[in-house]
């Protein structure tokens, strides 16, 4: 059969979209691989798969948080003057106490050391904390927990489809599941004042860089367990200052 008019002219316009397509999407999937490629340079060879820097920093990460975000459930716990709160800070402490423990598992078998205190921009969120009373420490709690989790949930999600490591990639499930849920408590709170927080979430960062940095453990020193219990002479992951 002889195609019309209407279908030659139909045909057209889909090749000409595709072919429209197909040259906006090459040069796009061609960055990507680049990306993907340079990412990879001096990758660490694992049984579970290369192991880039991206990968160790965020090990290292997820075990910093749960040094401070797990005490600041415990303050929470002490200082919260609504179920809201409190209900916040026990899901820091839970959380946390799983995700160091996969943590830790996952950086043994990767050779990873992780360190046993909070970083000092860290310590001073704890110091901020510690320092706060009434409603005056709800809405700091809330705000600053959830600015911090807001931050990682982006690296979390740009590791998780970058890397190829299973054990990293399993531990960015748990954690992408860990950060939504403290995400969604500090939100229920109803304290988050969601401009200022989009605001400096987006911002660029002006923190000293080695305000990030945690001290490195000493040879020989002990892992510190984050777990509400602590483990054997350990104490819990920092000391809560109690009012």
């Amino acid at each position: 059969m002889v195609p019309n008019r209407f279908t030659a002219g139909t045909a057209l316009v889909v090749g000409a979209l595709v072919c429209t397509a197909a040259a906006l999407v090459y040069p796009a999937m061609s960055g990507v691989n680049a990306a993907a490629s340079s990412s990879y340079v001096g990758a660490v060879s694992t049984p579970y798969g290369p192991m880039t820097a991206l990968d160790r920093e965020f090990v290292v990460k997820v075990r910093l948080a749960g040094l401070w975000e797990f005490p600041a459930g415990q303050i929470a716990l002490q200082k919260g003057t609504t179920q809201a709160v409190k209900t916040a800070g026990q899901h820091l402490i839970d959380g946390h106490t799983a995700l160091d423990s996969a943590d830790r598992t996952v950086a043994t078998q990767l050779g990873i050391v992780l360190p046993n205190q909070p970083t000092p921009q860290q310590q001073g969120f704890l110091a901020t904390l510690s320092g706060a009373n009434g409603t005056g420490f709800d809405a700091t709690f809330a705000n600053l927990l959830r600015l911090t989790h807001g931050q990682i949930f982006n690296t979390i999600a740009k590791v998780r489809s970058t890397t190829m490591n299973s054990l990293v990639r399993q531990l960015a499930d748990q954690a992408n599941d860990t950060v939504l849920d403290h995400i969604t408590v500090m939100e229920k709170t109803g304290l988050v004042n969601f401009p200022q927080v989009v605001d400096q979430t987006t911002a660029s960062p002006t923190v000293n860089p080695a305000d990030t940095v945690a001290p490195t453990p000493a040879p020989g020193e002990p892992t510190l367990i984050v777990n509400p219990q602590g483990s054997g002479s350990l104490a819990p992951a920092v000391s809560v200052p109690r009012q």
